[in-house]
């Protein structure tokens, strides 16, 4: 079975000269849910993990390069994660490979991440020239982050901070900036904007805010952290539905952008964000 511990990341290693499906890292969702105390067959999310390329090039037939910004959606349901910097040197090994035209390089990238994955992968090309090409706007949401509170506890995760108004249920959308964790491998920092949709007990805001903070020193995959903030709040704060929705920023030319929500809800869409 693969681990991270096996993989590049962390690893000086050359940029690939030509395309190398084989550079493609899958790491088994099995062990971080299993620590999770989730099984893939019973899993209590529906999901996807929303990757953009901003590092993407080929060249004609003629050997002129050519550039695209790429979505990739990797359902939550696959049985494995691509490992990002495996993910960023295939990416990179198209950069001096003649390709007939942008669906022949689409047709590969399906091909060898759904193979990774183990599921379906989907892929979208978009010219950085087109209007459709991830415009910046504002993740929905009402901000909390400027609730006038003190913060003195920065890991491990703390889903014990979490309280809810079982008198007031309301539908509502939060948002807050102040996310960060850390790789579990090179203890790099990943930063993010948090989304928390859901219909239930009120949550409270600086409970809420004291919550995701505590994963400021916390080492765990993208993916993981917002399955954990998933079940946390679903487990502490009971909501009749739940979506939440992590917008990292891009490390390696690619950002991953992972979505957990109650099974029946539809798949988000992709909003930029200014720190994207």
């Amino acid at each position: 079975m693969n681990t991270v511990h096996d993989s590049t990341l962390g690893q000086s290693v050359a940029y690939p000269s030509a395309y190398d499906p084989g550079l493609l890292f899958p790491i088994p969702r099995a062990g971080n849910r299993a620590a999770l105390g989730l099984v893939d067959d019973a899993l209590p999310f529906v999901g996807i993990d929303v990757w953009n390329a901003y590092e993407l090039s080929w060249l004609d037939p003629r050997g002129k390069p050519q550039v695209a910004l790429a979505e990739i959606r990797i359902p939550a349901s696959s049985p494995n994660l691509v490992e990002s910097k495996s993910f960023k040197l295939y990416l990179n090994g198209f950069a001096q490979e003649r390709l007939a035209n942008p669906e022949a390089l689409r047709a590969a990238l399906m091909t060898d991440l759904s193979r990774a994955a183990g599921s379906a992968v989907s892929v979208a090309l978009v010219a950085p020239t087109s209007p459709e090409a991830l415009p910046v706007r504002p993740l929905p949401g009402e901000l909390i982050d400027s609730v006038a509170i003190a913060i003195d506890h920065y890991g491990p995760p703390a889903p014990e901070l979490l309280r809810a108004d079982a008198d007031e249920a309301v539908e509502e959308t939060l948002v807050s900036h102040l996310f960060r964790s850390n790789c579990p491998v090179t203890g790099q920092p990943d930063w993010a904007s948090v989304q928390v949709a859901y219909a239930g007990p009120r949550i409270d805001r600086a409970a809420l805010l004291r919550y995701l903070v505590s994963f400021r020193t916390h080492s765990d995959f993208h993916e993981a952290c917002v399955e954990r903030i998933f079940l946390d709040l679903k487990a502490r704060c009971a909501p009749s539905k739940l979506a939440v929705y992590a917008r990292f920023t891009r490390r390696g030319g690619l950002d991953i952008n992972p979505f957990r929500a109650t099974p029946g809800t539809s798949m988000p869409d992709n909003p930029r964000l200014s720190r994207q």
